[in-house]
């Protein structure tokens, strides 16, 4: 591992597809930090860091053997998140892990008990906690601004064919139940049940979901609406979907409160940027609220915070034990949703066959 004192952390990186190549990696020296290695089969993904001088590893425990790396980022397909999670951790190497934290509750669990176990640091990549934006509206929930909070709406969406790909190269994993452990709810959702629970400062305690298979033709679900409720009672809506055209607004975030109620628009995502705006009950006002740092990327501010995590600064705000419920929750979703259909197919008079097209989840 790196010498104490010298600067930023060294990341091996598990996958290095778009995510890492544009987001993540660029993020992690925008914090101070350095990229040493990558492990990855693809030969495209390989020839890629060699063009960024990152050292590339034949297999995982040769980038684990590496001393030139601290951490570890993983970036692979859902199903491919427990081996090299669990193998850094058991190897003493600090995780950053990309959502969904698995494929299936299994793997998920698995890899919180390796944190447990060793004590070794493990985040998931929720970087919509990281957001600029985000701080402003959870500072106004904090400060009682909009009093007490009733309810959470996020619609977070957009265009997913089966053939999408960042880079045109292979076919889109996400469309793969096996690969992906679900569809659009296990893509995006995790991100609004995580940021509900931050915004709100309580977790999520119960959920139930309508899965949808409208408009592509994959074997997952391209479309959900999940339901909710905190431990204190606060409702939660989440609005997501593969089937949605990202020419219409697709990205609104919404508190509301008996003192008010607060909006973002187009802060969810990968991106800086967007608009906060706060509505104060008595008066019916509008204003929008100034965002600090408006443009550093929530991926940068995760990848600083990550790095503070690790030499002992806040290290709450990464939490396996936590990242795990959000796992039981998307599992609940699903066992809900799919327990509806079977008493919808038990009275056949009231659906039409298309509406029982909903997806094996592995």
């Amino acid at each position: 591992m790196s010498a104490p004192g010298s600067p930023g952390l060294g990341w091996g990186i598990v996958g290095y597809g778009w995510v890492a190549r544009d987001f993540a990696a660029p993020a992690m020296r925008h914090a101070g930090h350095r990229v040493a290695a990558i492990v990855d089969p693809s030969p495209a993904a390989r020839a890629a860091a060699h063009a960024d001088g990152i050292a590339v590893h034949e297999t995982l425990s040769g980038m684990l053997a590496d001393p030139a790396v601290d951490a570890v980022y993983v970036a692979t397909p859902n199903h491919r998140h427990r081996e090299p999670a669990v193998a850094a951790l058991r190897a003493g190497r600090p995780v950053l892990c990309e959502k969904p934290m698995a494929a299936t509750l299994a793997d998920a669990e698995a890899i919180a008990d390796a944190a447990r176990a060793t004590g070794t640091p493990y985040g998931t990549a929720f970087d919509q906690r990281h957001h600029p934006a985000h701080a402003v509206l959870r500072d106004a929930v904090r400060g009682g601004r909009i009093g007490t909070v009733t309810a959470i709406r996020i619609v977070y969406a957009c265009w997913l064919g089966r053939d999408w790909s960042a880079t045109g190269g292979a076919e889109n994993w996400r469309a793969d139940p096996a690969a992906a452990g679900g569809g659009a709810l296990m893509d995006l959702a995790p991100h609004g049940l995580d940021l509900a629970a931050f915004l709100l400062d309580e977790p999520i305690a119960d959920v139930t979901a309508l899965l949808q298979r409208r408009v592509h033709d994959y074997p997952v679900d391209d479309g959900a609406m999940l339901l909710g409720s905190t431990a204190g009672g606060a409702l939660l809506s989440l609005h997501v979907a593969y089937n949605h055209p990202e020419s219409l607004p697709r990205r609104r975030l919404e508190i509301v409160g008996t003192g008010g109620l607060l909006t973002a628009t187009d802060t969810m995502g990968q991106e800086p940027g967007g608009t906060v705006r706060f509505q104060e009950a008595r008066t019916a006002e509008i204003v929008t609220l100034a965002v600090p740092d408006a443009e550093a990327s929530p991926f940068t501010r995760q990848m600083r915070a990550f790095g503070e995590a690790v030499r002992g600064v806040g290290r709450e705000r990464f939490d396996a034990a936590r990242d795990l419920h959000t796992m039981r929750l998307l599992d609940r979703a699903y066992a809900a949703a799919r327990g509806r259909t079977q008493d919808r197919i038990r009275d056949p008079e009231t659906v039409s066959a298309s509406s029982l097209m909903l997806p094996e989840i592995a």
